[in-house]
């Protein structure tokens, strides 16, 4: 095989090493179509440490305690380009949070820095997170970076406890963990939690996806580990298709030409 690729000018066995594995694997489909739910890993498609460097610049979150946030609205295009929508507030009913900070309230955050829009695995990131899903031109797609950092004990998800985002398709990446313990992710079969489908503590780089409209999910407190110092945790968010009436109703006065959840 080597002898005959290379009377054509190339050696085959370069040409494998030079295609890019795929972004994500096809067990990754097939579980999901099985359990509706996944982990997988993603740090050898983007750069945490980039990524990271946005941290220092994120704001503290005006609605909730002791965490930092930015968020931006994209969508990608036919022709695969991924494009900022806009600003649009969050908007989460009480049906979908429990949290008395969040809940039937109007959330507005600042932008995701454009240097970090602009990155090209950030668009690959986002192109082929709307491929897994079937998302298709005009929907909606929220991108988060949120996290909490401090000292002592604390609830990352601020009173929401097991819950559901209002979305179809959610995935939860973990960009760093700095001196802590905790926060292991739990999937469950219904909001009350008498059936955990799934629980893991992720590490930087691996990412959790979810049909958030079948399954409940969680995260634990997370603790400091060393006392001389503070602790961090930060995750990108990233859903669409929202089933939530509440945000439904504000994507489509922000947004007048957005393709909605039909249902």
């Amino acid at each position: 095989m080597k002898q005959e690729s290379l009377k054509h000018g190339f050696d085959l066995s370069t040409l494998i090493a030079e295609t890019p594995a795929p972004y994500w694997q096809p067990e990754v489909s097939q579980t999901l179509a099985r359990q509706d739910w996944c982990l997988t890993d993603v740090s050898s498609h983007l750069d945490l440490d980039a990524w990271g460097s946005f941290l220092a610049t994120l704001p503290r979150d005006p609605y909730v305690n002791r965490r930092w946030k930015r968020m931006a609205w994209l969508s990608v295009a036919d022709d695969g380009a991924v494009e900022v929508m806009g600003d649009c507030p969050m908007a989460q009913g009480g049906r979908f949070n429990d949290a008395e900070s969040m809940a039937d309230k109007l959330r507005y955050y600042p932008s995701l820095e454009e240097e970090f829009l602009e990155r090209a695995d950030v668009h690959d990131f986002v192109r082929h997170w709307a491929r897994l899903w079937g998302i298709g031109p005009r929907e909606p797609i929220l991108m988060q970076i949120t996290g909490v950092r401090g000292k002592g004990t604390q609830d990352p998800l601020q009173g929401q406890g097991i819950h559901a985002d209002g979305c179809r398709f959610l995935s939860i990446l973990v960009l760093n963990r700095d001196n802590v313990a905790g926060g292991t992710s739990r999937a469950y079969a219904d909001k009350a939690g008498s059936r955990v489908l799934m629980e893991h503590t992720l590490a930087p780089g691996e990412i959790l996806h979810l049909r958030d409209d079948r399954l409940f999910h969680s995260a634990d407190a997370l603790h400091q580990v060393a006392p001389e110092a503070p602790f961090e945790r930060f995750i990108v968010i990233i859903n669409s298709r929202f089933v939530d009436p509440f945000q439904n109703k504000m994507l489509k006065r922000y947004f007048p030409d957005a393709v909605l959840d039909p249902h």
